[in-house]
């Protein structure tokens, strides 16, 4: 299961679009169902029955908090163990369990553990911006055609800002920038990843790119006595297949008609990237020494070496 992307926590979908109807959702290559038990808990099962392989998403969740299967009636708890098995009184339920992914609920996302394998030993490192209380948050997502590799070393990019977002995020750049200009930028390892800062020209224009392995981006962008960041979750789906989420984080501009404007404006960055990315070949990003690069690759090389020496291959 899960190859290229095992034994990681991931954020899935938000919290509030899981209810009492089984809801599918790809993770990976993988088929996944999510649902709410008898007391709200959320579950994540493999898509697919022990029984005869079925989808389980196809089934419906009783009174009881249990999944049904579609098929043969089969009903399944939350954490997937068998509660039962309709003509068989004397079946072993114990050994006709579902597949079962960790699964906690962190700010309004539901993340899962990209293994079957038991409880991991730690828990998700979550930027503060997704799970602090008091802060605004807005989603939005898109669908990229893409490897998901592509889509996120493309939120490490900083020296693009100028150019796929001269009209947007990076209008400020864009404006500083002159033919001789230089930008730098550094890289320090953090225990949840990495970070970086860009300087245009020596000057350091106040923002802060975090990377949280595997698949989460958060910019800080400066604002004095605000709070402001944008998080880009690159979700994969399958080899050509990427669910990206952005969320933004505020705590100013608090009234919900607002949020229409930053999820408005999160639209806009995202549909900027998205003909690029696309338009790189179609697969995973290639390992660090395949293709050209220069000093500003600096934080994209980093991704590359750890997927290519982490993640590549990996599978529970």
């Amino acid at each position: 299961m899960f190859s290229n992307f095992a034994n990681v926590w991931t954020p899935l979908i938000e919290a509030k679009r899981v209810g009492r109807t089984p809801l599918r959702v790809e993770l990976a290559g993988e088929g996944l169902v999510v649902f709410r038990g008898e007391r709200g808990e959320i579950g994540v099962l493999q898509d697919r029955c022990p029984h005869r392989s079925v989808r389980l998403s196809l089934g419906t969740v009783g009174d009881d908090g249990c999944l049904q299967c579609p098929f043969h009636g089969w009903r399944f708890a939350p954490d997937g163990e068998n509660r039962h098995v309709p003509l068989n009184p004397d079946a072993k339920r114990s050994q006709l369990n579902a597949t079962s992914l960790p699964a906690r609920v962190i700010g309004d996302l539901v993340w899962v553990y990209t293994s079957p394998l038991g409880q991991p030993a730690e828990s998700p490192q979550v930027p503060e911006g997704l799970d602090e209380a008091g802060l605004t948050r807005t989603y939005i997502t898109r669908t990229w055609h893409c490897h998901w590799t592509r889509a996120m070393e493309n939120m490490l990019d900083s020296p693009h800002l100028p150019f796929v977002h001269r009209r947007s995020i990076g209008r400020g750049l864009a404006r500083k920038m002159k033919p001789d200009s230089r930008m730098d930028i550094s890289w320090e390892d953090t225990s949840f990843g990495g970070r970086s800062i860009a300087l245009m020209d020596g000057v350091d224009g106040g923002g802060r790119l975090e990377f949280f392995r595997p698949n989460v981006m958060a910019l800080t962008i400066p604002m004095p006595g605000r709070h402001f960041r944008i998080h880009a979750l690159v979700i994969p789906v399958n080899e050509s297949e990427t669910r990206l989420v952005v969320a933004t984080s505020r705590n100013f501009l608090r009234p919900r008609l607002f949020n229409l404007l930053f999820q408005s404006s999160s639209r806009k960055i995202a549909d900027e990237d998205r003909a690029v990315v696309e338009s790189s070949p179609p697969g995973e990003v290639p390992p660090p020494g395949h293709e050209q690069s220069v000093a500003t690759d600096k934080a994209t090389l980093k991704f590359r070496h750890y997927y290519h020496r982490v993640l590549r291959h990996s599978a529970c």
